[in-house]
């Protein structure tokens, strides 16, 4: 299978789909007509007088510096060159890979001015898999992400370093080993490559897959929870929440409801049962959750967009001749939509962290054992799971303040605002990671709680899922070394096996 991307219109099923897998990716054939005529104007501008940035001139502060048309070979391999000042851990690969489909998908709007062989040879390094070693700091989000772009840019001209087959090595073996050359930059070429988003949007952009499937996890949890502490569905009637309209609000409720029908817990307390209410943390999980979901739906909108933008700087409208500049290459957007992302996945884990901390006090769950041991006291159950939940829930809020509120002017004042998009994306992975141990600890509480109100049995859905969790959690008796049952449980968040074994999702 191969990925064939058209600029302008791919979707994010499609770019999750070439995150999580190896499959080669290509522009579509009606691309190519558009990047020819885009480097024909750039090549003329190169020969001409007038002034073009990045063509026949200087970057930045240094725009005011003109160079002669036997120089600009020479300019853009020096710009890559002197970029690449990242510095950090390398980028996760499989990152590497959605980066760079995300700057061929740009390229191939047909307003970047590089030539088709530069398309060619991103194509050929994700087919023969050649990634870039891309340190993951130093970029500011304006103007673009220009070291961590610098540094892929790097291996197309033979420098730089990359994981061919795995290993690392030189940038110029590992296109070698693969049967590539490498290019030799023309006018505009090395500036088209290293601004650009693609850095910032490809971190939020994985963030965000992983906070879509912990969300929707979120539900099942939250319902597996509200069994187990003999919670009420009286929340969850749609009517309710019709009245608000929020539709994540809706939609939380609807699966909830869904996934509890027919639970033989809950119609054994339908009457008599002297609580009136239950805590917000089951009570409002709709409301906190489904608000959550929308917000990372507008991301998700945002991210899209930009992921088939065009980002960088001078752009060519080929309609006109014109070579314009501007500074689309400003991650704004990209900021907010991790700044959102953030605020969702904090939120997801602090309202489920409550629950846990209900199913564990004996005061709060209804009749549950002390920690949700059988023998409490000679056991300590998973007293000190909670507390893990409490830590992670803690550092989250910590990692979900703003980062787009800040800002710092670079490069001689020339670049005096810029978005932080790239480590404001980039935190997101912690928190997207911290999120899913959270919820798996709440599956095995849930699952728990479940099982000490037998006879009793939960729903159909939440039986799979309890089910589920058992096939690499057992069911705590003594105590024993857990570790490895939280990561057991946190794989099912992030796999998405849980939501697939209970049936009913929300759409994110």
């Amino acid at each position: 299978m191969t990925h064939a991307l058209t600029p302008g219109t791919t979707t994010l099923d499609t770019l999750e789909a070439i995150w999580r897998g190896t499959e080669p990716v290509t522009l579509e054939p009606s691309a190519h007509a558009g990047i020819d005529a885009s480097a024909a104007i750039v090549a003329e501008a190169a020969q001409g007088d007038v002034p073009v940035y990045g063509v026949n001139t200087g970057f930045g502060k240094l725009a005011l510096v003109r160079i002669a048309p036997e120089d600009t070979e020479t300019l853009q391999r020096n710009l890559i060159l002197s970029h690449c000042c990242g510095v950090g851990d390398p980028l996760e690969p499989a990152t590497v890979r959605l980066m760079l489909a995300l700057k061929l998908l740009s390229l191939g709007r047909g307003a970047s001015g590089v030539r088709w062989d530069i398309c060619a040879l991103i194509e050929a390094m994700l087919a023969d898999d050649v990634l870039p070693v891309i340190p993951v700091q130093g970029s500011v989000g304006a103007s673009g992400d220009l070291a961590p772009l610098a540094h892929m840019a790097a291996v197309m001209i033979g420098e730089g370093a990359a994981l061919h087959g795995g290993q690392r090595m030189t940038g110029a073996e590992a296109l070698t080993r693969a049967g590539l050359r490498p290019v030799v930059l023309g006018p505009k070429e090395g500036l088209a490559l290293i601004n650009g988003t693609q850095f910032s949007t490809a971190c939020a952009l994985t963030a965000l897959f992983d906070a879509r499937r912990a969300a929707r996890a979120a539900v099942v949890t939250a319902a597996m929870s509200t069994d187990a502490i003999m919670g009420s569905t009286a929340p969850l009637h749609p009517a309710m929440h019709s009245l608000r309209g929020h539709r994540g609000q809706i939609d939380v409720a609807a699966a909830m409801a869904g996934l509890l029908e027919g639970s033989q817990i809950r119609e054994s307390h339908r009457e008599g049962d002297p609580r009136v209410q239950d805590p917000y943390c089951i009570r409002c999980q709709p409301q906190v959750t489904g608000a959550a979901i929308d917000l990372l739906r507008e991301a998700g909108r945002t991210l899209e967009v930009e992921a088939n933008a065009v980002t960088d700087n001078p752009l060519v409208i080929t309609e006109t001749g014109e070579i314009l500049s501007g500074g689309n290459f400003h991650a704004e957007p990209v900021a907010f939509a991790a700044d959102q992302i953030a605020l969702a996945v904090s939120e997801i884990g602090a309202i489920a962290q409550r629950r846990v901390a209900l199913m564990v006090d004996p005061t709060l769950s209804h009749d549950l054992p002390p920690f949700l041991t059988p023998e409490p006291g000679l056991n300590s159950g998973l007293m000190i799971a909670e507390v893990t939940t409490a830590a992670l829930m803690s550092e989250n809020k910590h990692l979900a303040n703003p980062c787009s509120t800040d800002s710092t002017p670079t490069s001689a004042n020339q670049e005096d605002h810029v978005s932080m998009a790239a480590h404001g994306a980039r935190r997101l992975g912690r928190m997207t990671a911290n999120l899913s141990v959270i919820l798996g600890i709440e599956a095995i509480c849930a699952a728990q709680g479940i099982e000490e109100r037998a006879p009793l049995v939960t729903s159909a859905p939440l039986q799979a899922a309890l089910a589920h969790v058992r096939g690499v959690v057992p069911r705590l008796v003594q105590d024993r070394y857990l570790a490895p049952d939280l990561d057991a449980a946190a794989e099912c968040i992030t796999s998405g096996s849980l939501v697939h074994a209970a049936g009913v999702e929300v759409s994110v």
